[in-house]
């Protein structure tokens, strides 16, 4: 059984226990957090843009813990999953991995380059596995899409333009605070960048332009990933200018040598259009729960904890690419200018 120490009882604290309810060989066993009202199970003041709203808690079987240091010194602790705000990532992340904890931490891995190095230098140092905690191809209709094209069941992938837009957040006073999430253009244009390079790897050069607030945090982009003349073509665009009316939509269009696949999670269900002519929607597992793909997310961590082996999709490297990849398109919108990479 592994024993699962939760960090942070924010929105995504909430999923992650919620999700963790139906872990195979795994539990959350320990809880940390500041505030006194959730370590007693009251949860009603959280709340997000996806799942159930929070309430009361029945915390009678964890262990409750104020202080994050002194939760990860329990030897009855393997694994530790941070659910902290991003600027807290690294500092907690390397505080765990010292202490012989294995490490999964939400995206985005950290603010920036730099610590998320420190992050994935700890683990090797130590010899612990830091995971991070990017869902996207745990959705259905994205693992779908990543199993297709990793298969080449209907040939290489050619194109493909992703979209992720929502409203601006006003249910989470952290979420909106640049300084502790790296605005849209990091905390939520992430999820694609990873994807992205799971996908194609990382290109060589890269185009944005975009809408800056007043203070110069980049609100909405649009990219060009250039991977050169024999592709894929790819592109993205990402951020929070949507009206209320339409709060959340993501999506893909995945032009294959021998299939199309589209999916629009506002009236577009995944769809796979083949060379013969013919259109089917697939099945997929899940059942719209929204939970669903979190729980095989950290599934997938308590998985690579037992065989001691990393997962390719939670890899800590290609969490620390899909954070350069933002960090250039934030710099090409700036400047206006084509950035290489590599």
């Amino acid at each position: 059984m592994i024993r699962i120490g939760l960090a942070g009882i924010g929105f995504m604290g909430m999923i992650h226990y919620l999700a963790s309810q139906k872990l195979k060989g795994a539990k959350v066993t320990a809880i940390s957090s500041r505030d006194s009202k959730k370590l007693a199970g009251d949860w009603r003041g959280i709340q997000g843009n996806f799942g159930p709203a929070g309430t009361k808690m029945n915390l009678n079987s964890q262990k409750k813990y104020e202080n994050f240091e002194t939760m990860i010194a329990d030897p009855d602790i393997d694994l530790i999953d941070i659910c902290s705000p991003t600027n807290m990532h690294p500092e907690m992340a390397i505080t765990a991995l010292k202490a012989g904890k294995h490490v999964l931490v939400e995206k985005s891995i950290a603010l920036d380059t730099k610590s998320a190095d420190a992050m994935v230098k700890a683990a090797k140092n130590a010899g612990k596995l830091l995971m991070v905690a990017h869902v996207l191809p745990f959705f259905p209709e994205f693992a779908f899409a990543f199993d297709a094209i990793q298969s080449e069941k209907y040939g290489r992938l050619q194109a493909a333009h992703f979209t992720r837009v929502i409203s601006k957040p006003d249910w989470s006073k952290d979420i909106d605070d640049s300084s502790k999430t790296g605005g849209p253009a990091v905390d939520l244009h992430i999820h694609d960048t990873h994807f992205i390079g799971l996908i194609a790897g990382v290109p060589g050069r890269l185009f944005s332009n975009g809408i800056t607030s007043n203070e110069g945090t980049v609100e909405f982009l649009t990219t060009q990933y250039l991977y050169g003349d024999n592709g894929p073509a790819i592109s993205s665009s990402s951020g929070w200018l949507s009206m209320k009316g339409q709060t959340f939509v993501h999506g893909f269009d995945i032009y294959l040598e021998k299939a199309t696949l589209r999916y629009h999670s506002f009236g577009q269900p995944l769809t796979l259009l083949t060379h013969d002519g013919k259109s089917k929607q697939p099945k997929l597992s899940g059942g719209g729960d929204p939970i669903f793909s979190f729980t095989r997310e950290i599934q997938t961590a308590v998985d690579g904890v037992i065989k001691n082996k990393e997962p390719e999709l939670l890899s800590g490297a290609l969490a620390r690419d899909a954070l350069v990849l933002c960090h250039k398109e934030i710099q090409s919108v700036h400047t206006g200018k084509e950035v290489i990479i590599r």
